[in-house]
C-alpha cells in the first residue's frame, strides 16, 4: 500500500469515524446485478446503494462526523449546498438538537429545498451557483460565529464519506474497480484514502462540470465549467484542496460523461431496477452505460449510486 501519512486523512481515522457515526447512519446495501440487463457485456456488477441513506444521499456521513468530532458553538452550524449537503446538515442538526442555517443557490431542485425545510433548518435561497451560496455562508459565519460544515473541503467530511469505502470493502471485498461520481471531491477523496490504491478508483464527472478532470490536467485545483443536468450536486466550480493530493495518488483516472448519457443512465436505473437516482447519483453508472469506461475481461466492477433526490424522473414509465 502507498504511504498515506502525509494525506489529509488516514484509514485509521476513517475507521474511527465510521464507528462514531454508526448509530446515526444507515449501512446501505450492495446489490449484485447482471450487466446484460442493461445491454452490457461486463458480467456481474455491484451497485452500492448509497441513495438509500438518510436524506437520500451519502452526505449525512460527513455531516454527523462534523457534529460529533467538533465543538459546536451556541450559534449552531451553517452550510452552503447545492441541496444534498444542506439536507444532510439540517437532518444531522435536527437529530442533535442544534440550530442550522443553510444557504442554497437557485439552481437547487425544489424537492431538495423542501427537504431541507422539512428538517427545521433556517433556509436561504439565492445566487446562481454553489459558489454564491458558499460566499453567503462565509459571511454568516463572520457575523455570528456559527460553525461552518463544508460540503467537501474539510477533514471531518472526508473521514465521514470515507466510511462508504469501508462498507464497500466489507460488503464486496473482491472488486477490482469502483466508479464514483465527483463534484467537490469529498466522496471520492474519502473513498480513495480508504482504499489507498488497493482498488482502482475511477472518477466520473459530467462534461459540463469537469472539476477534478481540469485539476488533474493543471496539477492543482482550478476553476472549471459548472453547468449541466447534475449542476445541483456535481458542479462546485473546483475540487477541494484537501482531497486533491489524495486524488493525485489514489484515483486511477477521471472519465467525462455527457448530460445525455447521465439522463439515459438515470432512466435505465429506474426502468430496470426501480432505483430513483438523481442525475448526480446516476453519473457513475453513465460511464459504463455510455462506454466511457470499458471494463477489461474478467474485471470486477462496482458502481456507487450516491443520490436519490430526482426532480426530473417520470415515475409513470
Amino acid at each position: 500500500m502507498t504511504d498515506s501519512s502525509k494525506l489529509a486523512v488516514s484509514r485509521e481515522e476513517i475507521a474511527a469515524t465510521a464507528q462514531l457515526i454508526a448509530p446515526y447512519i444507515r449501512r446501505t446495501p450492495v446489490m449484485s446485478v447482471d450487466s446484460g440487463d442493461f445491454g452490457l457485456d461486463a458480467g456481474a456488477l455491484q451497485l452500492k446503494l448509497e441513495l438509500l441513506q438518510h436524506t437520500g444521499s451519502f452526505k449525512p456521513r460527513g455531516a454527523f462526523a462534523s457534529l460529533l468530532l467538533r465543538e459546536v458553538p451556541k450559534a449552531g452550524v451553517v452550510a452552503a449546498s447545492g441541496g444534498n449537503h444542506g439536507a444532510a446538515v439540517a437532518y444531522a442538526a435536527m437529530k442533535r438538537g442544534i440550530p442550522a442555517k443553510i444557504f442554497v443557490p437557485r439552481v437547487a431542485s425544489p424537492s431538495k429545498i423542501e427537504r431541507i425545510r422539512s428538517y427545521g433548518a433556517d433556509l436561504v435561497v439565492g445566487g446562481e451557483r454553489y459558489a454564491d451560496a458558499l460566499a453567503e455562508s462565509e459571511a454568516w459565519v463572520a457575523r455570528t460565529g456559527a460553525m461552518p460544515i463544508h460540503a467537501f473541503d474539510q477533514r471531518e467530511t472526508l473521514m465521514g464519506q470515507g466510511s462508504v469505502g469501508l462498507e464497500i470493502e466489507e460488503q464486496a471485498p473482491a472488486i477490482d474497480t469502483l466508479l464514483v461520481a465527483v463534484g467537490g471531491g469529498g466522496l471520492i477523496g474519502g473513498i480513495a484514502a480508504w482504499f489507498g490504491g488497493n482498488v482502482k478508483v475511477v472518477g466520473v464527472e459530467p462534461e459540463a462540470a469537469p472539476t477534478l478532470y481540469r485539476a488533474l490536467e493543471a496539477g492543482e485545483p482550478v476553476d472549471a465549467e459548472a453547468g449541466g443536468v447534475a449542476a445541483d450536486s456535481l458542479a462546485p466550480r473546483r475540487v477541494g484542496q484537501l482531497m486533491f493530493p489524495i486524488a493525485k495518488r489514489h484515483v486511477e483516472k477521471v472519465v467525462l460523461v455527457s448530460d445525455e448519457a447521465i439522463l439515459q443512465a438515470q432512466t435505465a436505473l429506474w426502468r430496470i431496477l426501480r432505483l430513483a437516482a438523481e442525475p448526480g447519483g446516476a453519473a457513475a453508472f453513465a460511464a459504463l452505460l455510455s462506454g466511457r469506461y470499458r471494463p477489461q475481461a474478467g474485471e470486477r466492477v462496482a458502481v456507487l449510486v450516491c443520490g436519490s433526490n430526482p426532480a426530473n424522473l417520470d415515475f409513470t414509465k
